[in-house]
């Protein structure tokens, strides 16, 4: 692959990580923006302390929340093109669209659905402030073992391929990835800080939004970037219309 070929497919997934974040900011702020604000208004019921709004929560849930997302598409809509130039041709015989949405569904099992289950996100009021710094390693060694992890089970399939067939590789290879991530369960500390008075629903809620968020995120962009890196590398012939036919529409 090119350098010009790298270029153009950096630049469509970069605006496909933008129309994703498009997608994911109407997600969250559908149904992200309701727990949220539910989280706060039970932290402010069961708070003494009265804090000084730095800035509005109006703005935090429009502006802020718009310029996040959509800032985070493009960023990770540029990284994800980088991988998928690696990738195309490397992980079977996918097409550009299948590759595109191979990639997305893998990275959105490794980089946030792995590291959730054992670290899940949390609403405002949830966790301790003195923990924050201690949580946020744990949850980002998480995902770099998980990436990691993943990796490591598509090389062992590939290896493992040319000798076993696809089908029994992709078992092992699987299998190998779900125990490892199994003992980095076990290994690394429980984070249980969740205050014994706060609704379970309203977590449950909160969780699964943002669960639905990234999906839809990673989804998104899987099928956008796929369909244009498959205009970019399998372009359509142009339909040539009879020489008759021409001829008779100049006239």
């Amino acid at each position: 692959m090119n350098s010009a070929t790298v270029r153009n497919l950096l630049v469509r997934g970069m605006l496909a990580g933008l129309g994703a974040g498009v997608l994911a900011l109407i997600a969250a702020y559908f149904l992200g923006e309701p727990s949220v604000d539910s989280a706060i208004s039970f932290e402010g019921h069961h708070s003494h302390e009265h804090e000084v709004e730095v800035v509005s929560r109006s703005l935090q849930s429009t502006a802020g929340l718009a310029t996040g997302v959509l800032v985070y598409g493009v960023a990770f809509g540029g990284i994800a093109a980088l991988a998928y130039c690696f990738a195309l041709g490397r992980v079977g015989r996918f097409g550009p669209r299948g590759t595109a949405l191979l990639l997305s569904g893998t990275a959105l099992l490794a980089v946030y659905v792995v590291p959730f289950l054992k670290y899940p996100a949390n609403p405002p009021s949830v966790g301790d402030p003195d923990t924050i710094g201690k949580r946020t390693t744990l949850y980002f060694l998480m995902m770099v073992l998980s990436v990691l992890l993943a990796v490591g089970a598509t090389l062992l399939g590939k290896r493992l391929a040319s000798r076993l067939g696809n089908w029994y590789a992709t078992f092992i290879a699987v299998a190998a990835f779900a125990v490892a991530i199994g003992l980095a369960y076990a290994f690394l500390p429980v984070i249980n800080e969740v205050p014994h008075d706060f609704p379970a629903t309203l977590l449950w809620r909160f969780r699964l939004s943002a669960l639905a968020i990234q999906t839809v995120l990673w989804a998104g962009f899987g099928l956008l970037f796929g369909e244009l890196a498959e205009r970019l590398l399998n372009p359509r012939p142009a339909v040539q219309r009879p020489r008759g036919q021409a001829v008779a529409a100049s006239h």
